[in-house]
């Protein structure tokens, strides 16, 4: 079902945030032959439920992040959760659909995570861009470390739709990984929520995504919002579409 909503400040910021620590978080990748130091806000209340965050600084300084996550803990609209804010790296080349970078996150990574913070459960990924692209990517060859997707404005880069897009040094990877996603007869069952802004150049390459895992029995909801590729439309959409996916996954 697809769902248009309209663009407005969103009323978490004025809720209480819940109470919470900072923690960083050293997690090293031989696939990456990196470290990547997260930034972890931990609620009061004890949990086992992870939300983990591409372009996660960012997320935080440009989209208030933490602060979603804190006030509607606070206002008891969805769970308590551990949020992960993973920095980016060598952006360009880890999110647009490298195998190495989808093997550090869905073997090191996200298992030092849920060892760590969850209990050995899944986690929900989040992004956007090239992020939302890599949480996808992570998230066909590794399904079991994941309980849901929220993927914003995915860079699922298409010739038809996109070919504006060909002079990134990685366009033809993700043309290729896209179609092979689109053509796949079915997917993992993990409910995945997707958002696009109306005036995107990606929104037609995002419908089409939507509507393939769809088909491959994959509960998706998909919500056109208004604004553009940028921060304040991502942040906007934060509620209700994530708190709605959140409650689906952690009722």
């Amino acid at each position: 079902m697809e769902r248009v909503s309209l663009r407005r400040d969103p009323d978490w910021w004025s809720l209480p945030a819940a109470t919470g620590t900072w923690s960083s978080l050293d997690l090293p990748s031989k696939n990456l032959r990196a470290t990547l130091t997260a930034r972890v806000w931990s609620p009061a209340e004890s949990t086992g439920h992870v939300l983990v965050a591409h372009d996660g600084p960012d997320y935080d300084k440009h989209a208030d992040l933490a602060r979603y996550v804190a006030a509607s803990i606070n206002g008891g609209r969805i769970e308590p959760c551990h949020l992960v804010l993973l920095p980016a790296g060598d952006r360009n080349e880890w999110y647009a659909a490298l195998p190495a970078y989808a093997r550090g996150l869905g073997q090191e990574i996200l298992p030092q995570l849920a060892e760590l913070l969850a209990s050995g459960r899944p986690v929900v990924g989040l992004g956007a861009s090239l992020g939302a692209l890599a949480m996808l990517h992570c998230q066909r060859r590794h399904p079991e470390m994941f309980a849901g997707l929220f993927l914003q404005s995915g860079s699922f880069f298409q010739p038809r739709f996109d070919k504006q897009e060909s002079g990134f040094q990685r366009y033809l990877p993700i043309v290729r990984w896209t179609g092979r996603v689109l053509r796949s007869p079915d997917g993992p069952e993990v409910p995945v929520t997707m958002t696009c802004g109306r005036l995107e150049e990606n929104l037609a390459n995002n419908r089409s995504m939507a509507e393939a895992l769809r088909a491959q029995g994959i509960p998706v909801t998909f919500a056109q919002i208004e604004g553009g590729h940028d921060w304040p439309a991502w942040r906007d959409a934060f509620d209700p579409h994530l708190t709605s996916l959140l409650r689906k996954v952690w009722p």
